[in-house]
């Protein structure tokens, strides 16, 4: 078996070579992504009114107390379904690979921009691939303890008790995942030409290089033999 496979997913492709252009999302998976955050952004904003009497002026943005409470867990539960979609898409390239223990070690050149140091990397680096499996670990939290503290539609769902042990888990992993959030944005502005990736689907050539030598190196191989690396296993390109 080829170890150049499984680096990218089937829709990524170079696209432009004047300058070079590769495209890293289509549209399906970009439109599931900024829906995905957009929820976040609301739960988080919601989710802050309720933590402290001192936020809760923050049930204003969305007409006032009542509506916000009802409207937290609905989102709650379209942003699971929204994360799940993404998750179907990107969990395989997101499996660890040796490169990424290497890549953690040099975590001074990462700081740096350091990267002709680094080992060349698929389509995503060992600091994303932890930001995709810890959202998806407090994602699942958030949603367990978050219907056993819904008490309109799972009233006698779990004991008084346990729904107490709930309401901490879930404001825990809500604290968590703001920092997450809060990781993967800075990231993304701090790397330059990376939010190009989700707002217009393409980066550049040079940025591939840079950033995912692997991944790019595996697209080019694939222009070059357009059955490299599919397998019936593979999903359908976005």
């Amino acid at each position: 078996m080829s170890t150049e496979r499984h680096h990218s997913a089937p829709g990524d492709a170079i696209v432009g070579t004047r300058p070079v252009e590769v495209r890293r999302y289509g549209a399906l998976t970009r439109a599931n992504h900024w829906l995905t955050a957009a929820c976040a952004i609301v739960l988080l904003l919601s989710g802050l009114a309720f933590f402290h009497p001192s936020l809760y002026w923050l049930t204003h943005l969305f007409g006032n107390g009542q509506f916000a409470r009802w409207l937290h867990p609905f989102v709650g539960l379209v942003m699971a379904l929204s994360f799940f979609g993404l998750f179907v898409q990107m969990w395989r390239l997101n499996l660890p690979r040796a490169e990424d223990a290497q890549w953690v070690k040099q975590g001074r050149d990462v700081l740096t921009g350091n990267e002709e140091a680094l080992p060349e990397l698929g389509k995503y680096n060992a600091g994303q691939k932890l930001v995709f499996w810890g959202m998806g670990g407090l994602i699942l939290v958030l949603l367990a303890s978050g219907v056993m503290i819904w008490e309109q539609y799972f009233p006698g769902l779990v004991s008084i008790p346990v729904r107490r042990v709930a309401l901490v888990a879930h404001a825990v992993a809500a604290v968590l995942m703001l920092l997450l959030l809060v990781l993967h944005v800075y990231a993304a502005i701090w790397t330059r030409g990376t939010l190009r990736a989700m707002t217009r689907g393409t980066v550049t050539g040079g940025w591939a290089w840079r950033h995912h030598r692997k991944w790019l190196r595996e697209l080019a191989a694939r222009e070059r033999d357009p059955h490299q690396g599919k397998t019936p296993a593979d999903p359908p390109a976005p």
